[in-house]
């Protein structure tokens, strides 16, 4: 059986000049950073135009493939098909101080009644003692307050009147009012004059000085009535001045926002505080009123600010907000406080909004790991959503940690697009273990890694033309264009794609940049580009570089040459951050016979992972299913990569494993100047593996560094011929002749290769020549068969006893 191998023409994909028809791509238009996302736009598209609860967006992408620039411009295009949404302020209420209350107005109407109701506040600051200074109240005032005093001194001339008839003399003293007895010249008697009166004269005065005091003190008990009386008519007064400088004012912004019930509810209520703290608005040591000889608050006039929380009055469609700390305060706002005196403090205008609010109306982006990692922002977006209203509530207040008294604004209505941006494995992993995400994220936004390379060649040409503007590089050249889309579809994996990674075209557009200028280029060259790749390669290799080391030492044992029985070269990927490379290693099998089990030693010693003893298993049921299906499997196999300390995992190396082990039963040496990556099936076909390019280089490398023999090459599946972008070294050593790819569809292939002898067909009674590569497994097999039951045999006849080796 003769294999070919591969033609130097399919190793590597070139990309025809042909394809490119300009010179630089100064000359190529710009294009929309979104290539090749057709399935993610439609779903984004619907996504955006449907407003229906629970129809919000998870586009699902890993970082760097422009997911955010391109769900930006789409949810930005939708606004601007979309309504300006209303401004949204918090003012105070006076029937419940502790529940603000919410207004919604009309775009840029917010900003407008903040700065009405500063206005009327400055204007009412002068009003007010404006009127209380003018010269009507005053006169009322004046007249008010002489009533009182006259009506008090009427009674005290009264009584004064009747005193003097009765000839005694009333007068007022530091502590209160005092009757004395006087002559008839109207002076005071001594106590000498009095005692010398008759009896009966002294109690005439003892008796008039006794009914005059109960006047008095009649009266007496009058006055703080009467004051009470007067101190109301003030009040009425004052209540009638502060209406007339008041009402006017507000009466004009009623009328203004005669549309806004809420407004005019709360105008109404202003009106009435602050008829009712009219003192608030007086000077400072103000003594024309003294029902105002009140302590004033340290800002009186804060009650009647209006804290504008939401501002759209520079907008001219809905908005789209991108919260990069999506905690719960930044989420759905906060309360501020303020120390004072040793206590912290709050109010309505300390009231904080978050994204939920810039965003009602409109679009809200957030990455769904860093919500995530926030405690308890995702249930917090989770209950705002199910709710339909934002509710400001502090965290602490929300777990119930604290019971004390704060505010507890009026919840806000919500009406958001919520857009998540996350990979793949965390919408899966959501929609697994939380059963209210798919009642929220209805819409997936399932972004590609790649895209069609066939007839979007020019496209991509525009995308890096787009790239190189936008970030201010130079032009590439149609040869640099070239090498960039040949090296993105080696990144992609497949010759027949173009990576859409639009982090990593950046990258290497911008170091390309930067070699072009070290080298003097107006233009980004394909030596430049050519150029970023090798240097990134050098900046990462030193773990490749200390491995092929080890292995051109000796320290690792890797044979290039020669023929070994059991052994064989197996090719496996390891990835070191953003680059990965190939590393061979030595795998080896023997046979015994036995009990028709193969033991997978990396998964006896843990070292394998699930899909390795997968492989293992396949490869066991294939040799029982081929040569055992009539007598029993009496094999026993040991399979191991050598020098390996670490985790194997996959089934890639499945096919050099099972034609290790078939080699060690024929007792058939493999070519050790040939390594192989491949999977095998229960069917004996060999089936595609991921990292065929890094493998292929690895063994290359170790090959070139010995010495290419002519002889030396790689075996692959068939099906990652479309895969293979290989480098140009090696491109050019398959091309003269001293290194071979060769694709192989079946085991029988890869054996032919690596034994050289006939495999063999079985004939109609299932047997295979006696001289082929399966005539020898068969044989062994049979051996094997018939030692086993003559073992048994004798067992058996010596009664089960075990046998010592001496008769």
């Amino acid at each position: 059986m003769t294999i070919p191998a591969l033609a130097p023409t399919l190793l590597y994909k070139a990309c025809s000049l042909e394809e490119l028809p300009f010179a630089t791509t100064e000359e190529l238009e710009e294009l929309d950073i979104v290539v090749g996302q057709t399935r993610a736009l439609e779903a984004i598209k619907f996504g955006v135009r449907l407003r229906k609860p629970g129809y919000n967006i998870f586009a699902l992408a890993p970082d760097g493939t422009g997911k955010l620039t391109i769900v930006r411009e789409l949810a930005e295009h939708e606004a601007h098909r979309q309504p300006v949404p209303l401004d949204w302020c918090y003012v105070h209420n006076f029937a419940q101080p502790s529940k603000p209350k919410a207004i919604g107005l009309e775009p840029g109407q917010g900003r407008a009644f903040q700065s009405d109701m500063a206005e009327l506040i400055d204007e009412l600051s002068v009003a007010i003692p404006a009127a209380f200074d003018g010269d009507e109240y005053r006169s009322r005032a004046g007249e008010l307050d002489n009533e009182s005093r006259q009506r008090e001194l009427n009674v005290l001339n009264r009584i004064r009147d009747d005193a003097d008839q009765a000839h005694i003399i009333f007068t007022e003293t530091p502590t209160g009012y005092a009757f004395l007895p006087a002559d008839d010249n109207n002076e005071p008697l001594t106590p000498e004059q009095f005692g010398k009166l008759d009896k009966d004269k002294q109690r005439h005065y003892h008796d008039t000085v006794m009914g005059l005091q109960e006047r008095v003190q009649d009266a007496i008990k009058l006055f703080p009535q009467w004051r009470k009386e007067t101190k109301r008519k003030l009040q009425a007064l004052n209540r009638e001045m502060a209406e007339l400088a008041v009402n006017h004012s507000i009466d004009e912004l009623k009328e203004k926002y005669a549309k806004w019930q809420p407004i005019l509810d709360y105008l109404t209520a202003v009106q009435i505080d602050i008829v009712e703290h009219v003192r608030d608005f007086m000077p400072h040591g103000e003594k024309t009123l003294s029902f105002l000889e009140i302590p004033q608050e340290p800002q009186p006039f804060k009650r009647y600010q209006v804290n504008l929380i939401v501002d759209f009055s520079r907008k001219r469609s809905a908005p789209v907000i991108c919260e990069d700390l999506p905690n719960y305060a930044n989420l759905i706002g906060r309360i501020d406080h303020q120390a004072q005196m040793g206590s912290l403090i709050t109010d309505f205008t300390m009231i904080k909004p978050g994204a939920l609010h810039k965003a009602n109306g409109g679009y809200l982006i957030l990455d769904a790991r860093k919500l995530l990692q926030q405690p308890y922002a995702w249930e917090a977006l989770k209950r705002t959503l199910q709710a339909g209203e934002i509710r400001i509530e502090s965290l602490e207040r929300a777990l119930s940690l604290i019971s004390t008294t704060s505010l507890e604004p009026q919840p806000i209505p919500l009406d958001v697009k919520i857009i998540l941006l996350g990979d793949p494995l965390l919408y899966y992993l959501l929609g697994y273990y939380d059963p209210e995400f798919q009642d929220y994220f209805k819409v997936a936004a399932d972004f590609e890694g790649s895209m069609d390379r066939h007839g979007g060649t020019l496209e991509y040409a525009r995308l890096l033309a787009t790239i190189a503007r936008r970030e201010q590089l130079r032009p590439l050249s149609r040869q640099a264009v070239a090498r960039v889309i040949e090296h993105s579809a080696r990144l992609a994996g497949d010759a027949d794609k173009l990576l859409t990674h639009l982090r990593t075209i950046k990258d290497l557009l911008t170091e390309a940049d930067y070699w072009a200028g070290e080298n003097g280029h107006t233009a980004i060259a394909n030596s430049d580009v050519q150029q970023a790749i090798d240097l990134k390669t050098r900046r990462l290799d030193k773990i490749r570089e200390k491995l092929y080391e080890n292995i051109q030492r000796g320290t690792l044992m890797i044979d290039t040459d020669g023929e070994v029985i059991g052994q064989i070269n197996g090719l496996s990927v390891l990835q070191v951050g953003d680059f990965a490379f190939g590393q061979p290693s030595r795998i080896t099998a023997t046979t015994r016979m036995g009990n028709g089990k193969i033991v997978d030693i990396e998964r006896e010693t843990e070292l394998g992972g699930p899909l390795h003893s997968k492989g293992v298993l396949i490869l066991s049921h294939f040799i029982a299913a081929r040569y055992a299906r009539d007598t029993p499997f009496s094999l026993s196999a040991g399979l191991v990569f050598e020098q390996s300390y670490g985790h194997v995992e996959g089934d890639s190396a499945s096919l050099a494993e099972l034609c290790a082990i078939l080699s060690s039963l024929a007792q058939v040496p493999l070519r050790q100047d040939l390594a192989m990556t491949g999977s095998i099936n229960q069917l004996g076909q060999v089936q595609p593996i991921g990292g065929v390019n890094e493998k292929i280089e690895g063994f290359f490398d170790i090959c070139n560094a010995r010495g290419l023999t002519g002889t030396q090459g790689v075996i692959i599946p068939a099906g990652n011929v479309p895969h293979l972008m290989l480098r140009w070294d090696v491109v050019h050593a398959a091309q003269a002749g001293q290194f071979h790819i060769y694709p192989v569809g079946g085991v029988e292939q890869a054996l032919a290769l690596l034994t050289g002898t006939d495999i063999g067909r079985a004939d109609d009674q299932g047997r295979y020549p006696a001289d082929s590569f399966n005539g020898r497994i068969d044989a062994q097999l049979q051996a094997f068969s018939r030692s086993v039951q003559a073992f048994s045999g004798r067992e058996a006849s010596d009664g089960g006893k075990p046998r010592t080796g001496i008769d």
